[in-house]
């Protein structure tokens, strides 16, 4: 039976942990509201990208840009880039992540295929570089100051490989906002573009428009774009999930600590009481003896 004064101590260590779960819960939650805000701003943009495009794809020969090119069998390797945080105590916002992206990778492998991976976040690279896999892209401490030239830099990166033909394909994996107690791990090809996901882009196909300058030079231009924002997108729905998962963890744990406490009390009470039932006992005894 463990002693009042460790049970003391164990008491005021789950305090203290307590304390700190509770202020990581309140920050997670300030920044979670701004993170939100930006990721609502962001879907009507890209939603409105992929809609224009919709209306340039029937008016160009997209088998001409490469950004839309099939690659040919066995020509260069699937790039993977797996979005995960820097940091953690955010449940299994990363393991899910991770896993989704090693079940990809074995599925390509499965094929013949080898895999080079762009990782962005900590975790996602101390994870997978200690496995020894390639990587071309790594990417850490960027949701500090998450900005759009990040998502540029990415995706520059991105379509650099693809276009000189050592990447087959670019898919990117990560976690999508979807409320407060939800994310959804979520697996999206970002190139080669597929015109017949553009195509399915709805309320563009019945509006008309007028371009200048011609429809082939802005999509030569916009598809590059279009590449970026669907990053950033993505780095913004990473954010968010990570900012309500880490709010979510810490306060379970908070809870978990509340009722640590409680138990921990009382068995201290029980303990305490115990040892006042044993010196009454003595007490008395040695009183009769006499």
């Amino acid at each position: 039976m463990p002693s009042l004064i460790d049970l003391r101590r164990r008491i005021r260590a789950v305090k203290s942990t307590q304390q700190i779960t509770k202020a990581m819960k309140m920050i997670a939650a300030s920044r979670l509201r701004r993170a939100q805000e930006r990721v609502v701003g962001a879907r009507p943009f890209a939603q409105r990208m992929r809609q224009v495009l919709n209306g340039l794809v029937t008016r160009v020969d997209s088998s001409t840009h490469p950004l839309l090119r099939i690659p040919a069998e066995g020509e260069g390797r699937p790039l993977v880039i797996v979005v995960t945080s820097d940091r953690g105590l955010c449940g299994s916002f990363n393991s899910n992540v991770i896993k989704t992206a090693a079940q990809l990778i074995q599925s390509e492998s499965g094929q013949g295929r080898k895999v080079v991976l762009g990782l962005i976040g900590r975790k996602g690279r101390d994870f997978f570089k200690r496995r020894g896999f390639d990587v071309v892209l790594e990417e850490v401490n960027i949701f500090q100051r998450l900005s759009f030239p990040n998502a540029v830099a990415i995706a520059d990166i991105a379509i650099e490989e693809f276009t000189s033909g050592r990447a087959s394909s670019v898919s990117i994996v990560y976690n999508e906002f979807k409320s407060v107690i939800a994310q959804r791990v979520v697996v999206e090809q970002l190139l080669p573009i597929q015109a017949g996901e553009l195509e399915g882009a709805a309320g563009a196909a019945d509006t008309d428009y007028l371009y200048e300058p011609t429809p082939a030079e802005i999509f030569r231009d916009l598809l590059p774009r279009y590449v970026q924002v669907q990053v950033y997108r993505s780095l913004l729905e990473s954010n968010a999930a990570f900012f309500a998962a880490q709010m979510t963890a810490m306060d379970a744990a908070t809870r978990n600590s509340a009722e640590m406490l409680d138990g921990l009390t009382l068995y201290m009470n029980k303990v305490r009481q115990a040892a006042i039932t044993r010196e009454i006992i003595e007490v008395v005894s040695g009183a009769s003896a006499t």
